[in-house]
């Protein structure tokens, strides 16, 4: 049995080349009165030997992260969502920044896949500090300020690592698992910025597919990485829906 005043067990999933130290303030934060687990996803970090596709992938992160809310952006926010749909035993809330179900077209999701394979053979070749140059140097991070791009603690990956992540993990290996959403329980938080319209568009999509249960963010003036863009807007929102939890 845990006290009641014990505090929430948070499981942080990354981003994609990203690792469990790139979640800056708002790990910190989150950290002063919350169990806060940060862990590696595969392919990554001190898992960059790992290899395994999301639902592998997330039958280690509940094996590791255990009972709790999970908190994952874009890749990481797949990976919980293959969390809370393969282990919803260990769930107990779920927040997903900047995170889709997947891609709905077959036709599209072969693509991607395609796309994938060739940028991971691209990763190999280059090799991770030009990969990571080209990769942050996308419209898609231009709003994050230089401390949230994390340059060294992303050079702790290794090349093969990101490699195997996009052929196994990435979004055109991804089954779309649009027509699974409505068998979440647990209360669900979908966040994106504002300036990425398509990922605030999917979260409003997707809190419409789980049901009443699900609730969607916005965070003002943020792009993708919404949480290192702005981490007192993002955790504006977020400390006020976790308090909604009850302490074990």
């Amino acid at each position: 049995m845990t006290d009641p005043g014990d505090p929430l067990r948070l499981v942080l999933l990354h981003g994609f080349t990203q690792t469990a130290g790139c979640w800056g303030p708002v790990g910190d934060d989150l950290a002063r009165d919350h169990d806060v687990m940060r862990l590696d996803a595969p392919g990554h970090g001190v898992a960059s030997d790992v290899r395994a596709g999301l639902v592998e992938g997330a039958a280690l992160m509940a094996t590791t992260g255990g009972r709790g809310i999970y908190v994952g952006y874009s890749m990481g926010a797949r990976l919980a969502l293959h969390v809370a749909l393969g282990h919803p035993e260990v769930v107990e809330g779920l927040v997903l920044i900047g995170g889709t179900p997947g891609i709905e077209d077959d036709v599209e999701r072969s693509a991607r896949r395609v796309r994938d394979h060739e940028l991971a053979a691209h990763v190999r070749d280059v090799g991770v500090d030009a990969f990571l140059t080209e990769w942050l140097d996308q419209p898609l991070f231009a709003g994050l300020p230089a401390w949230a791009r994390f340059d060294e603690e992303r050079r702790r990956n290794t090349a093969e690592g990101l490699a195997s992540s996009l052929e196994l993990a990435g979004t055109g290996s991804q089954e779309s698992l649009w027509p699974r959403l409505d068998a979440l329980r647990m209360p669900v938080l979908a966040i994106a910025g504002t300036h990425d319209i398509r990922y605030a568009d999917i979260a409003s999509r997707l809190a419409e597919a789980i049901g009443p249960h699900a609730m969607v963010a916005l965070v003002p003036g943020a792009g993708h990485a919404a949480h290192l863009e702005r981490p007192d807007a993002f955790v504006a929102h977020l400390r006020p829906w976790l308090s909604t939890f009850p302490r074990q």
